[in-house]
């Protein structure tokens, strides 16, 4: 008897972890299969891919992963930044202005880059926090802000990147891996250590009810401005590794992440209602899209069209996702009757 009791408590943690993170185990599944049709169909036209195309996957994916890390938090409160594509063109410009072409400038440049978007993200988070003005209007207005800033401080594609940073970020680590799987490795890293940090679980709180958050002792105000703050700096971040990605800046480059940081947020399990889903999963989601497009590209599929594939494949995951931990919940509600 007890043995069946403690068999029947194991499938109920095992079925409450898969209903929590189907979203998640579904974007790893996803990643995987995505990445073996990749290298299937590149192998049939010319071969195994090598280290150029697998770096050339994790360097175009990075920069979103920063930007759709810093989405998902802010959307863990129910809210969303519209703003972060005109701070990643401010981002790449500003840092590929002032660091030219010398190693000296690459510290100072970066820090600063990043104060500044802390400081933009403190700006939206102001306004949306003690404001109580709506985070789809005022993120908008400050779209329309960092884009018009951008343009400012490089009308037109220029810049220079230093030839260290490119090879830190960009370059491969003993000539085989990317060093972009070292810093995702690292930003997962760090991303699990703040889901257990106070802060995280406010977010998570504040999501799912923000009158019992506030009611239990939850600084909502303090939260919804580190939640913004947080996406300011990884869009900051983001904007860095697309300038090292690219070696120069582009006024209009950060244009297509404010709706693909959203896109990769959602494949990677986060819920636009908030307090669902974590970062990880966004990560995880900007590997897809970026895997998606290369696998559309090498099926030949029209450029026309692949915007409509991409949508499919988004309904498709988080309508197969819902339904999974639907089925799963069924079936521990039943399991939960049985004993």
């Amino acid at each position: 008897m007890t043995g069946r009791a403690a068999r029947g408590e194991r499938r109920k943690r095992i079925g409450f972890y898969m209903e929590q993170n189907i979203p998640l185990l579904l974007a790893v599944a996803m990643v995987i299969t995505l990445l073996v049709v990749y290298i299937c169909l590149y192998t049939f036209e010319f071969g195994f891919p090598g280290t150029f195309e697998f770096s050339s996957i994790v360097n175009t994916s990075m920069p979103l992963a920063f930007v759709a890390v810093g989405q998902s938090v802010v959307l863990l409160t129910s809210g969303i930044d519209l703003s972060v594509g005109g701070l990643v063109s401010l981002s790449t410009c500003f840092a590929a202005l002032y660091m030219g072409t010398s190693d000296r400038n690459i510290a100072w440049v970066t820090a600063v880059t990043l104060l500044i978007g802390a400081a933009a993200g403190l700006v939206n988070g102001l306004l949306v926090a003690i404001g109580r003005l709506q985070p789809i209007i005022v993120t908008l207005a400050t779209l329309s802000i960092w884009s018009g800033l951008a343009l400012y401080v490089l009308p037109t594609p220029g810049g220079a990147v230093p030839q260290a940073l490119v090879s830190t970020l960009t370059g491969l680590a003993w000539g085989i891996l990317p060093n972009g799987v070292i810093v995702a490795l690292l930003l997962l890293v760090l991303l699990r250590v703040f889901r257990r940090t106070g802060l995280a679980m406010s977010l998570y709180a504040i999501g799912n009810d923000v009158s019992a958050a506030r009611a239990n002792g939850v600084s909502v105000v303090r939260a919804k401005v580190a939640a913004y703050v947080l996406c300011g700096l990884c869009s900051a971040a983001g904007g860095v590794y697309l300038a090292a990605v690219t070696t120069g800046g582009d006024p209009t480059t950060g244009a297509p992440f404010t709706l693909t940081s959203i896109a990769a947020s959602v494949l990677g399990g986060v819920s636009l209602l908030g307090g669902r889903g974590s970062a990880i999963g966004a990560v995880l989601g900007a590997f897809m899209l970026t895997l998606l497009l290369n696998v559309l590209f090498f099926a030949h599929v029209s450029f026309y069209l692949q915007s409509f594939f991409q949508g499919l494949v988004l309904i498709v995951v988080v309508a197969g996702s819902a339904m999974l931990a639907r089925a799963w919940r069924t079936r521990r509600v039943r399991a939960s009757g049985e004993s």
